[in-house]
This record gives structure tokens, sequence and C-alpha cells, in this order.
């Protein structure tokens, strides 16, 4: 909504805003994208110009929102996910994000589910059963070994602490 906000503050209308990109009707000239990278940087973003940022983007967001619908199949195989969604060979994508973010495409994956699970342990509607299950753990001990190797404490002990440990996402 701010980055929708900031372009129509500047004149510029876009089709449309979701995470990680916006569509204009028309395409920006170099001065007007320093302008709009200028105010962004103000706000906390930037414009990713490059396409390699942009693709990594791209499988940041594709994994964030796979995670966040609580639907992930037990069996999911992240590189065919990944293929399929961007069309291209996943080892391809798994070389560039490597060498871009410093980490595994599979290590930003369990991050962020374990900032999910986090996040799920502090609202304290969901057991660890369930959790595990709309993670894609295939048991709870798989999910509590995971937590524990990623945040030296299990699950449980999180929750009997009851403190917000999150990391944002722009974070992790």
């Amino acid at each position: 909504m701010v980055v929708k906000q900031e372009f129509e503050k500047a004149g510029f209308n876009p089709v449309e805003v979701k995470m990680g990109e916006v569509e204009l009707s028309k395409p920006l000239s170099e001065k007007q994208v320093l302008q709009m990278n200028t105010s962004l940087k103000e706000l906390g973003f930037e414009i990713l110009d490059n396409q390699k940022q942009k693709l990594i983007e791209k499988i940041k967001n594709l994994l964030i929102d796979k995670i966040q619908s609580g639907e992930i199949e037990e069996h999911l195989t992240i590189s065919d996910f990944l293929s399929k969604k961007l069309n291209k060979e996943y080892s391809q994508l798994s070389r560039l994000f490597s060498e871009v973010e410093g980490i595994t495409i599979e290590q930003f994956f369990i991050q962020q589910k374990i900032e999910k699970v986090k996040e799920w342990i502090a609202y304290d509607e969901l057991t660890l059963s369930e959790i595990a299950w709309k993670l894609g753990y295939s048991s709870v001990a798989h999910l509590s070994a995971q937590f524990k190797k990623i945040t030296g404490l299990t699950p449980s002990h999180v929750k009997k602490l009851g403190t917000n440990n999150r990391k944002s996402l722009d974070n992790i």
C-alpha cells in the first residue's frame, strides 16, 4: 500500500502492486526511476532493476507465499515447485540464489518455515501436530528437530517461554 501511494504521489498510476512487483502502464525514464528509487529508499524499499535480483526476489516471494498459505504438501519438492513456477532449470536457480544470498534455497525455505512456526506458537491457536501438518513436516519430531537445530530451543520450550523472538521477513 505504501509503495502504491508513493507511485501515485509521484504521478504514476500503477496498474497493479503486489509483493515485490509494481506494474505500470508505461515504462519510467531513467530520471523517473532514480526519483522513485530515492523516495522508496527513504521508506525502506528499493527498485530492483537487475534481472538476477528480480529472479531471486521471485524465488523468495514464491516460497514465502507457499509457507504463508499453510498448505505445504508433505513431499513438496522445492526444485520441482520453483522450476514449474519460473520455467527455469532448478540448478540454475539454486546456483544464482546461493551465489547472491550466501545460503541455499533449501536453507532459506527452512528458515522461513521456522519463522512461521514461531508465529503460530505465539498465536497459540494450533497444536504442534497441526503446525507440522500445515508446513509439510512428516511428524512433530521432525519439526521439533529442525526447529531446535535452527533456534537452539524446542518448539515446546519456546511456547512455555511465551516470548516473541520472531525475525522480520527482511531480516532472514
